[in-house]
């Protein structure tokens, strides 16, 4: 049968501890180290939360507990589908997954946490997704939903944890609450600097749950990780992040989908161009078509733009706002019509102030002045819930 509350506490107490120890040994997921969590789930009735990301080595982590003949009941799709293949705001059905055959329950749509009914025979619920570190990419915003209900529905939830591909630095304006939706839970910056599982550890200890609920939570560290270490991917975490470029990139081109201009998406390198039709500046030029299961319907289908191709940059590059400075008098548009979704750019931004700085034509310096004291702020609150040294 699965492991007690207290024997539970006792194992991710000796986790915590071990990591440090482990620093200097080669890297390891949360996933590529069963023994410290099949002994949790042996003998119960699991959930799982996982993509084509969830990864043993080579092998899916479906298939992977599948061979130990664990009683896997479920699986819960977040956005882009448990196999990785629904563009960005696609439809996610309930259904059956074809490799395994098991029954799946979509959280993304209508519905982003369990109901009861889809829980209340589980003895553990397991996360295991790759997440990129930017506030609005989804699956963290998923996690959240999954916590309530844990905490709602008295079960526990397992997350195994993985790198963060821009964990080194952080940055950018921190959420205001006004300005929260789906694509923005937390007050965290844009680049906030956690794992999945730092961020569910300071989901709980900062009441952030609905009536300051707690989940029982149990985080399996990755072993040898540190913040400044640079990680690839090695499984694209959606379709349109395919490679490390756009995944470094991802956090300042986001918030081009707030405006007129593209950023790649119907094409084979999608958040690492930048282009416009009336654009007269730039060397580069693309064509958006219909990409199926990545960008069916991408902005200017069908278009000729021209533009730049940031694919030779620097790839340690952080979030900058030069990009969006500068493409805010390349387009031809007038101040507000720039700014095309202004209501979604906000949302992204976690605030109105950046679009209403760019707009006022203030530098980046200056807009960053604005952000140093809610980023300190944040700083000192997630200390306690840092897994990982610097």
């Amino acid at each position: 049968m699965y492991l007690s509350a207290m024997s539970r506490y006792l194992l991710v107490l000796t986790l915590l501890l071990s990591v440090g120890a482990c620093a200097d040994s080669a890297l390891r997921t949360g996933a590529e180290q069963p023994g410290r969590y099949l002994p949790l789930l042996e003998g119960g009735k699991v959930g799982l939360v996982v993509n084509q990301t969830s990864r043993v080595g080579e092998r899916h982590l479906i298939d992977f507990l599948r061979e130990r003949d664990l009683d896997i009941e479920r699986i819960f799709a977040l956005e882009h589908g448990i196999r990785g293949d629904v563009e960005n705001g696609g439809r996610v059905d309930d259904g059956v997954d074809g490799p395994s055959g098991l029954p799946i329950v979509s959280l993304y749509g209508g519905n982003h946490k369990p109901s009861r009914e889809e829980v209340r025979d589980l003895d553990w619920l397991l996360f295991d997704i790759q997440d990129v570190g930017v506030r609005f990419y989804t699956y963290i915003s998923s996690l959240h939903y999954l916590m309530q209900a844990c905490a709602d529905y008295q079960v526990p939830l397992l997350v195994l944890d993985r790198p963060n591909p821009n964990g080194d630095y952080v940055d950018g304006p921190v959420l205001e609450k006004e300005y929260r939706s789906f694509i923005g839970m937390h007050p965290i910056p844009l680049v906030h600097g956690l794992t999945v599982g730092e961020l569910a550890r300071m989901i709980n200890g900062e009441g952030w749950l609905e009536g300051d609920a707690r989940c029982d939570l149990t985080v399996i560290p990755v072993a040898g990780y540190r913040k400044q270490m640079r990680y690839s991917l090695p499984v694209e975490p959606s379709p349109n992040l395919p490679n490390d470029r756009a995944i470094r990139l991802y956090p300042s081109l986001g918030l081009f989908e707030g405006t007129v201009v593209s950023i790649g998406r119907g094409t084979e390198y999608p958040f690492q161009v930048i282009g416009h039709p009336d654009d007269r500046r730039g060397r580069y030029s693309f064509e958006p078509v219909s990409m199926p299961g990545a960008s069916e319907n991408p902005k200017y289908r069908g278009h000729r733009l021209r533009g730049d191709d940031l694919r030779g940059g620097d790839p340690d590059e952080r979030f900058t706002l030069r990009y969006l400075i500068d493409w805010r008098g390349r387009t031809g548009e007038s101040g507000e019509a720039f700014f095309s979704r202004a209501e979604f750019f906000d949302k992204l931004a976690g605030t109105d102030a950046l679009r209403l700085a760019v707009l006022a034509g203030k530098s980046e310096a200056e807009i960053r002045r604005g952000w140093q004291p809610a980023l300190q702020r944040y700083l000192q609150r997630r200390r306690p819930y840092l897994l990982y040294p610097e």
